[in-house]
């Protein structure tokens, strides 16, 4: 009896916890306005008539494409699980989601330094070094020659993921799910482990989304505090 009891009670202590979990769990978007946020966008800086990329239509957030830039949140973030539901409703295009990000347009004078998790159509879930750098396995055989890493102008950015056809067809809703612990990132497409990096160069900074030529729309990117990571991507 009392092992039935201490299996109950450790159930429900169990529940408590993962529910406890999950109600600190939160949109950063109100999917009403873009309040949290603000916008990064260099052409807006030169003509005030410029319409910014970044709306709320239909209780969806959309990325417009063009002007590009950045939308980045007001606060900043480490230990956490990002979960973002998205797709490209017209036609294959190019997007981000970063993470750590800090100072403002230190690459092309539009970037934020931040480790850049890709959204781009066919290429989910590569990493991509803005000013900050991370380390993976196989790191030569998915980055390039050692000599020519880096996370400036001019040096092999980009770390390929691990997995091909993680992504669901045009149209369709891609979850991607990023969880940033310590100065290590995993990211999940799908349910598939796309990509893992330990050592990055920065463990907190504020999120930010991209405009970068292609029409994106999100309907939830919600954030959960986390110590630990998650065995499996959902």
């Amino acid at each position: 009896m009392k092992k039935y009891l201490f299996s109950a009670l450790t159930a429900a202590a169990l529940l408590g916890g993962i529910a406890n979990v999950h109600a600190q769990t939160r949109s950063l978007f109100n999917f009403k306005d873009l309040s949290g946020w603000h916008i990064d966008v260099p052409a807006m800086d030169k003509d005030p008539n410029v319409k910014s990329p970044f709306i709320v239509r239909n209780g969806v957030f959309v990325s417009l494409a063009n002007p590009q830039g950045h939308i980045i949140t007001d606060a900043s973030y480490e230990n956490f699980r990002l979960e973002v539901q998205y797709r490209f409703p017209a036609k294959p295009g190019n997007c981000g989601v970063l993470v750590f990000a800090s100072t403002p347009r230190v690459l092309y004078d539009m970037f934020p330094k931040s480790i850049e998790v890709q959204l781009q159509h066919n290429d989910a879930g590569d990493f991509w070094c803005i000013g900050e750098d991370i380390t993976v396995p196989d790191m030569e055989k998915r980055r390039g020659p050692k000599n020519e890493w880096g996370a400036v102008d001019g040096k092999k950015r980009r770390i390929i993921n691990l997995t091909d056809g993680s992504e669901k067809p045009l149209k369709k809703w891609n979850t991607m799910i990023v969880e940033c612990v310590g100065n290590a990132i995993k990211v999940w497409v799908n349910g598939d482990l796309v990509n893992y990096g330990t050592n990055a160069t920065a463990s907190k900074g504020q999120i930010a989304l991209q405009a970068e030529g292609s029409e994106v729309e999100f309907r939830k990117v919600d954030l959960t505090p986390i110590t630990a990571f998650s065995e499996k991507g959902h």
